[in-house]
């Protein structure tokens, strides 16, 4: 198990490698890094160079500032080790990028030439891939097949023109097994530069990245090998109770868009609203080709635009629609042991260990209420509490929050909804009424057609010859 200690003298070292190699004089020349630590949700960056859009929103996360350089953006990207907290009382030791995983969002137009500065803080070498993207073949981030690794302490730079609108990510192709699982990725959204025929315009525009991690409890760093049996799956290396809720208006257009970086699909299911899938990470689908949903599966390496009008008040459920995804730090091995009358045994064991507690005799939701001590720098499996008690759930799990008092462009949490008289679900303690009868109850509706029986006389032809003795 990695101590913190030697997470923060690994990533020390790595530090004092990368200053060493990068001068003064060569830094001087590149766009100041800005870093980020907190898992706050950031407000929009509202562009003050360069053609205007209507920017992003990302959830526990931010959008990297940019310099205009002659006419080009310049971007800095710092690839280090990363300290997240997941959610309140529990932090994961990552790889990122400025601070944090996922990295920061960027954002750019449609024609904007970019050019981003990579600086390698990691203790082997890496890359960047664009992912999505329509760019030089020199420019697409394989090490060894476009491109020699970064190595530890030195700046690459990739330059190219933003070609497409439509929604991106980035993420390492060296080492990608280890520096994926380590949490290296992030968002990349470019913005049409004219009104699109295919790419509405909308009120809040949010985004954020599918991601998992295997962290043994009280452990903080990821464990690299695992396949399937990841213990936490989190939405902008978040886990709720630790992921901000969507806070929009009555009557906003929405649009939300989603990244897959995972080993899995994910059916990500929205309540209380349909919506469409306006885009892909290939553009923006055409119009003849979407239909109402309230669940769409966003396969591995796969990113989907959600698009809906939040017309319906409340606080509603946006969630991975994988029951075990909205857990954290699952255990694997747990028999189930719903229906096992444990009485007699738990007697015997109580009187050797007094503190023992009998589980899952009745499912798991209890898990929801005990005070069950657990290891430090454990996220609970089952957290987070609402306006009426536990709600249950962890992982991948938020929720959208429609006001009519939600000013535009304000994305601060109005709190919890104030339901009107009478529309809650309520405890029926009344005499129970006579179950409705139909007349059909015992008749078909549409009864079997029947025959006449009629006496069939039955022939049978033995066979005849040398082989029927």
């Amino acid at each position: 198990m990695n101590s913190r200690r030697n997470f923060l003298k690994t990533a020390s070292i790595a530090s004092a490698v990368a200053t060493a190699a990068v001068s003064r004089v060569a830094m001087a020349a590149l766009p100041e890094p800005v870093i980020q630590t907190t898992p706050t949700t950031m407000p929009p960056l509202v562009p003050n160079t360069g053609r205007p859009y209507n920017p992003v929103v990302t959830p526990n996360g931010w959008t990297l500032p940019w310099r205009m350089n002659q006419g080009v953006k310049e971007f800095h990207l710092v690839a280090e080790p990363v300290v997240r907290e997941m959610c309140e009382g529990f932090k994961a030791h990552l790889w990122g990028y400025n601070g944090q995983s996922p990295g920061p969002t960027i954002e750019v137009v449609e024609g904007d030439r970019v050019r981003i500065f990579v600086t390698n803080k990691l203790p082997e070498v890496t890359s960047v891939h664009w992912h999505g993207q329509r760019l030089p073949n020199g420019m697409d981030g394989v090490t060894g097949l476009t491109q020699k690794a970064i190595e530890p302490g030195k700046t690459y730079v990739y330059e190219f023109v933003a070609r497409r609108p439509g929604t991106f990510m980035y993420h390492p192709h060296a080492d990608e097994m280890v520096q994926m699982a380590m949490g290296m990725m992030g968002f990349w959204v470019t913005h049409p530069k004219n009104k699109h025929p295919l790419i509405d315009e909308v009120d809040r525009d949010f985004c954020f990245l599918l991601n998992s991690y295997d962290i043994e409890p009280g452990s903080y760093t990821p464990k690299i090998m695992t396949m399937v049996d990841f213990n936490l799956w989190s939405w902008n290396s978040r886990v709720f109770p630790g992921i901000d809720s969507f806070n929009v208006r009555q009557g906003d257009k929405v649009r939300i868009r989603v990244g897959n970086v995972t080993m899995t699909n994910h059916p990500i299911h929205l309540h209380g609203h349909e919506f469409v899938v306006s885009g892909t990470d290939g553009g923006p689908t055409p119009k003849a080709s979407r239909w109402p949903e309230v669940t769409t599966d966003i396969a591995v390496g796969q990113m989907r635009q959600l698009e809906f009008v939040a017309d319906e008040l409340g606080d509603w459920s946006f969630h991975c629609h994988k029951s075990h995804h909205t857990m954290n730090a699952m255990g694997h091995n747990v028999p189930t042991m719903i229906g096992v009358d444990h009485r007699s045994i738990a007697k015997k064991i109580t009187s050797l260990i007094p503190d023992y507690m009998v589980m899952g005799e009745r499912g798991m939701h209890d898990m929801t209420e005990m005070e069950m001590p657990l290891p430090d720098n454990t996220a609970p499996m089952m957290a987070g509490t609402g306006p009426f008690g536990s709600v249950g759930m962890g992982g991948m799990f938020s929720v959208l929050k429609v006001r009519k008092d939600q000013k535009p462009g304000d994305y601060t949490d109005p709190g919890w909804y104030q339901h009107p008289p009478g529309e809650i679900a309520f405890e029926w303690t009344g005499a129970l009424p006579d179950p409705a009868r139909f007349k059909s109850e015992s008749h078909s509706s549409m009864p079997r057609a029947t025959k006449p029986k009629q006496e069939i006389e039955v022939q049978i032809r033995k066979p005849v010859g040398p082989m029927s003795h």
